[in-house]
């Protein structure tokens, strides 16, 4: 199982929506609304990168409001 850590970049007011839009997903660990150039992190879970990186770009990147999102994979 591969851990990667999404740092999402929202549009002014949407963090709330998308913490409750991520927190019914199954492959959604944590969420943290956080200060700084990033609105959120999110930790998601996978079976290898291609879903990690399936997981970003079909169910994360969608959300309306994301801007951006930076996905650091966890060498642990």
């Amino acid at each position: 199982m591969i851990r990667a850590y999404i740092l999402i970049e929202m549009m002014a007011g949407q963090t709330i929506k998308l913490v409750r839009t991520l927190e019914s997903l199954p492959y959604v660990i944590d969420i943290g609304k956080v200060t700084g150039p990033y609105d959120a992190i999110v930790v998601i879970k996978g079976n290898n990168l291609e879903e990690i990186s399936n997981t970003v770009e079909s169910e994360i990147h969608p959300i309306d409001g994301v801007v951006r999102t930076t996905t650091c994979v966890s060498l642990k």
